[in-house]
């Protein structure tokens, strides 16, 4: 009767190893743990291979990391195939953790994808009490038999062993994370970081401030004059012209209108000031200090071909001992060259200098030697029609060649397009250089009424609705605040223009509207003196426009 019972018992075991597949854990127990009966434990140490058909997942897909002296040192080389390799298993051959678990197993065993390969060949265990030596050199064994090449990269969990890692025998599965740029055994580095050259500084010496004050001045001898010396950046407290710099001197006024026009550019019409532009007329101190520096980081880029910019700056102590045909003017000789060949450097740089230029002293100065080091004398003197020209004329006025080095990078002597080539009647040809592409910041000259010269298209059209307006010796600005003016025909039947004159201790904004549906008649010489030259200047552009200035009192 016993034997009987002893018989039935065993069936019962094995049709229920049978219904259940096995899984890899570190304890088994049996589904129905009421009858009493428990499943001896399955420590992982005595896992056994499985056939050369069942090779692990991850053995060929990566590869695991384990203790000394557990394993046999995975091999380095890629693998060949040989024509009894089994074919992989599947992608999803171990899950992840943490997935959902298989009906009367232990809550810590993973759950195992049964796939076709797995039901054909089930999964071996040895007795709790096998030799670990021995299930070791199984493995060895079976690693070695392993012929296929490594499967797709993929991040895949391995079971953990219940056993400790310090135990003998014990073996030891960890997680491998698997390099995306690992492919075919050649790992791809990204590629380094480029350098970004530092600003290199040094002291002005005496051969290159004799040459500055050659290119200015035509000789080494000449100084700035007191105009020069008292200008600076600064920015006007009138309250509806905030966004006006202030002349304090006649003189250096084509600069001050050249770095007022960048200014209004960046104000009006680039990054965040897009959109309102009547409300960038009253900008924050922080904000026009900002487009300052903006526009000056622009004027020495441009300047210096797109490639490199120099700033000047004072040091507070002299350089160098001026000797020979050279009289110090007590600014050249304090400088510092600072030489930026990276334009994101050069806008950071200067937004930490910007109060040299704008609350100087001597900021005009600067900002022209800046532009002027930037091109080099040597392209300033290729530029000039006659090399022996100079960028201050007579009475310390800015030449048309300083204007045009600010607007256009470029200290060429004339305004109209390209090139011009001029026969000399004796079969030589003399080339008189012009503005060679659009300008950000555009140009008109009074003298083009008077038929003393003819601004081109590259200025009188430029990239954005502001325009330095040369009148009576003396610079200023016009500035629209709609920007289609100069890509929509039929925005130009009726517009405003805004002018402003920093010279003219302005308290009030000029706005004119320019109407060029009406033609006004062509006036005799007598009656020039009672036309505004503003208005002669704005007709160089519109012809016959009429102009109102609502209201202000028209400059004569």
């Amino acid at each position: 009767m016993l034997r009987a019972s002893g018989k039935a018992w065993q069936d019962s075991l094995r049709k229920l190893s049978l219904r259940r597949p096995l899984v890899l854990s570190g304890v088994a127990q049996p589904h129905e743990e009421e009858e009493g009966c428990r499943a001896p434990e399955l420590p992982a140490r005595t896992l056994t291979c499985p056939a050369p058909q069942e090779g692990l997942a991850s053995s060929t897909g990566s590869t695991a990391r384990s203790p000394p002296g557990r394993l046999s040192e995975p091999t380095a080389e890629k693998h060949r195939g040989t024509p009894s390799s089994p074919p992989r298993l599947p992608s999803q051959g171990l899950p992840q953790r943490g997935s959902g678990r298989g009906r009367g197993l232990s809550g810590d065993s993973p759950n195992v994808d049964h796939g076709p390969e797995a039901s054909r060949t089930p999964l071996k265990f040895s007795s709790p009490g096998g030799n670990a030596k021995t299930t070791q050199e199984r493995l060895e064994r079976a690693f070695k038999r392993q012929g296929d090449p490594f499967l797709p990269l993929r991040k895949t969990q391995l079971p953990v062993s219940s056993k400790a890692d310090g135990e003998p025998g014990a073996l030891q599965l960890e997680d491998v994370e698997d390099d995306e740029s690992v492919r075919e055994g050649v790992i791809l580095c990204p590629a380094p970081p480029v350098p970004r050259l530092p600003t290199v500084s040094k002291p002005i010496d005496l051969l290159v401030a004799k040459d500055l004050k050659t290119v200015l001045f035509g000789s080494s001898v000449c100084c700035f004059s007191e105009e020069w010396k008292l200008q600076s950046f600064s920015f006007s407290d009138a309250a509806p012209l905030r966004y006006g710099i202030v002349q304090v001197k006649g003189g250096p006024c084509g600069v001050l209108a050249a770095v007022q026009g960048c200014v209004l550019q960046k104000l009006l019409f680039e990054g965040d000031s897009r959109g309102d532009c009547a409300r960038q007329l009253q900008p924050s101190n922080a904000h026009r200090t900002h487009c300052l520096a903006l526009a000056i980081a622009d004027i020495l880029w441009r300047a210096g071909g797109h490639e490199r910019a120099v700033v000047a700056l004072l040091s507070g102590t002299q350089q160098f001992i001026p000797t020979g045909k050279y009289k110090a003017d007590g600014v050249l000789e304090t400088l510092t060259l600072h030489t930026v060949t990276c334009y994101e450097e050069l806008t950071a740089f200067l937004q930490q200098s910007v109060h040299q230029f704008e609350a100087g002293p001597f900021g005009c100065i600067l900002l022209t030697l800046s532009a002027i080091l930037s091109r080099s004398t040597e392209l300033i003197r290729q530029d000039f029609d006659v090399p022996t020209n100079h960028l201050i004329g007579a009475h310390s006025y800015c030449t048309q060649e300083l204007v045009n080095l600010l607007l256009t990078g470029r200290a060429v002597s004339n305004v109209f397009n390209d090139v011009v080539e001029l026969d000399a009647g004796d079969g030589s040809v003399t080339l008189l250089k012009g503005i060679a592409a659009r300008s950000d910041v555009g140009f008109l000259s009074l003298f083009e009424h008077y038929d003393v010269c003819q601004v081109g298209c590259f200025l009188k059209t430029p990239r954005f609705p502001v325009w330095v307006v040369c009148s009576e010796s003396h610079f200023s600005v016009l500035f629209s605040l709609q920007p289609e003016l100069l890509r929509d025909w039929r925005t130009e039947r009726l517009f405003d223009l805004y002018y402003y004159d920093g010279l003219a201790n302005q308290q009030e904004q000029i706005r004119l509207t320019i109407d060029t549906t009406q033609t006004v008649p062509e006036n005799r010489d007598s009656d020039l003196d009672l036309i505004p030259p503003l208005e002669l200047c704005i007709r160089t552009k519109w012809k016959g426009a009429s102009v109102n200035w609502n209201g202000s009192d028209p400059i004569l």
